[in-house]
């Protein structure tokens, strides 16, 4: 059973039960119409006492689960976070959580997490908490990915709400993973003489499908034929998603004085164990003949290899693609060879970049 008593000291937060100390706070985010608290929550403050007192122990009494308030140093409730389903012959466990709207942003949920996890294995000997979180809600994929879960898959309109239905994306941490995040590229800016690179946002879309729908796009990359803003965001939310697992990053290259769009950018099929990765980009029409897919690619290379231990970065080019070519010959790559129907029944010329290629 669930220690009725637990507390749970992070470097920021309490974890303990909720009770009738937290009476006033509650009324308040009740009465605020703000949805954190854990399911079966009042929804008027009439009925605050009872669910104080009772409603939300139902979970410890059954012996399931807990349900816990996150509290700040000054002992204010600014979440919740529960295990529950718990199977005590399996040694297994599902964690949730929820922070109040005015204190979200400020990494409490992936502490309360770390916290609430380590407790699970340490404390009462359980041996795997399981994780869902809907697949479009990237905010809770970061706290999962932070907080050392492993992604292990999709379940397909697992679930329903109101806006319709959601892919549930499952994860799964074990004891002995030890709660270290996974291998992934940090969400970062970089800098150039001319140019910002910084993580995509959703007002990058326009942008990125005028220049996939561009001729020269259409010619040399794989994007579909009749690309639209809805591509696009799709790209952007998926590319953040393949960030937390580790697969790969992308960034959005500006010019630093204008700030206008110039390339999007980006690292794919990164492979930690051996420290490769391959680098792709795609230059808005308007910004070619300036260099500018060079000179971000370049920054790309020298942060992967001076700050991540990278050994070798590959880049692919349509053998028709002359400008392309030029671009990784300008940037110091070297021609290894042509990769025969590669995309859609097209060959590749094949480059490569090694940290003593920028010496």
């Amino acid at each position: 059973m669930f220690d009725p008593d637990v507390s749970i000291a992070t470097a920021r937060l309490t974890l303990r039960p909720f009770g009738p100390q937290d009476d006033a706070r509650i009324r308040s985010i009740v009465k605020s119409g703000a949805r954190f608290l854990p399911p079966g929550a009042p929804v008027k403050t009439t009925g605050v006492d009872r669910w104080l007192r009772h409603g939300v122990h139902e979970l410890h009494r059954s012996g399931q689960g807990v349900h816990l308030a996150m509290t700040d140093t000054d002992g204010l409730v600014v979440g919740a976070i529960s295990l529950f389903k718990t199977s005590w012959t399996a040694g297994t466990t599902e964690v949730g959580y929820g922070v109040h709207p005015l204190y979200r942003g400020r990494g409490f949920a992936t502490e309360a997490v770390r916290g609430l996890t380590a407790w699970a294995f340490e404390a009462i000997g359980l041996r795997r908490v399981d994780l869902t979180a809907n697949l479009d809600n990237v905010a809770s994929l970061r706290v999962a990915c932070k907080a050392g879960f492993t992604w292990e898959g999709v379940l397909r309109d697992a679930v329903v709400d109101e806006q319709g239905t959601h892919d549930l994306v499952m994860f799964g941490l074990l004891r002995e993973d030890g709660g270290m995040p996974p291998n992934a590229l940090p969400r970062t800016e970089l800098r150039t003489e001319r140019l910002l690179l910084r993580p995509q946002a959703p007002q990058d879309a326009p942008h990125l499908t005028a220049s996939a729908l561009d001729p020269l796009s259409q010619a040399y990359t794989g994007v579909p034929r009749d690309y639209t803003e809805e591509h696009a965001r799709a790209y952007i939310a998926q590319s953040e998603r393949l960030r937390m697992r580790g697969a790969g990053a992308v960034w959005t290259a500006e010019e630093l004085g204008s700030g206008r769009y110039a390339a999007n950018v980006d690292l794919r099929d990164l492979d930690w164990a051996n420290k490769t990765a391959e680098v792709g980009y795609m230059t808005a029409p308007w910004a070619r003949g300036h260099g500018y897919a060079g000179e971000a690619v370049t920054a790309l290379a020298r942060w992967l290899f001076e700050r991540h231990g990278f050994t070798r970065l590959q880049l692919r080019a349509f053998v028709a693609n002359a400008a392309s070519q030029r671009v990784a010959e300008k940037a110091g790559f070297v021609r290894e060879g042509v990769a025969r129907a590669s995309i859609a029944g097209s060959d590749l010329v094949v480059y490569s970049l090694i940290p003593s290629d920028l010496a």
